[in-house]
């Protein structure tokens, strides 16, 4: 497959390849069929940079799994962490059509409709990270956002595309101990 968006990025150690990836989080590649209707059912249109990378992968835990913040969080105070990225499906618990994917983050937890969640945290449910569709429109690029559940659901800007938060994302041991 040619890369259009991540060319020059290294997957050498991106994804953690355990069971429990495997188990919850890795779905087949997505056919444009299963692209439409996920679309569809969720109401927005998918930034073509994530399509990309679930084509390479669909979902699954990373290593790298820090993304720098600009504002304190519940996580951290200048940083978020996610747990797994999200794939294009409905099989897998953690994809964003699957049983604790965007939909149910938005109607069970009450997570705002702004866009699609398409990383949770190890918090469990209490911050996630999204494409936010709130400045583009429902077709349009979105922005990456970190929701933080515990703080009245405060929404935090991480990066202007969702490449540019793939490619931002760092190894845990780069930030202080808190």
């Amino acid at each position: 497959m040619e890369l259009q968006f991540f060319k020059d990025f290294d997957f050498t150690n991106f994804w953690n390849e355990s069971s429990y990836s495997v188990r919850d989080y890795i779905e087949p590649f997505p056919d444009d069929e299963l692209i439409a209707s996920v679309e569809e059912e969720l109401g927005y249109k998918l930034p073509a940079s994530y399509i990309e990378l679930m084509r390479l992968q669909n979902g699954g835990l990373v290593e790298k799994s820090c993304f720098p913040a600009s504002e304190e969080n519940s996580w951290a105070d200048d940083h978020i962490a996610i747990t797994g990225i999200m794939g294009i499906g409905r099989e897998k618990t953690y994809s964003i059509c699957g049983e604790l994917g965007s939909q149910f983050m938005i109607e069970e937890w009450g997570y705002p409709a702004i866009g699609v969640y398409i990383c949770d945290c190890p918090s469990a449910g209490h911050d996630m990270v999204m494409l936010d569709y709130s400045n583009c429109g429902k077709d349009g690029e979105p922005e990456v956002v970190h929701i933080d559940q515990e703080d009245d659901y405060k929404k935090i800007f991480l990066a202007k595309d969702f490449e540019t938060f793939i490619k931002g994302l760092k190894s845990e041991d780069e930030f202080d101990g808190e």
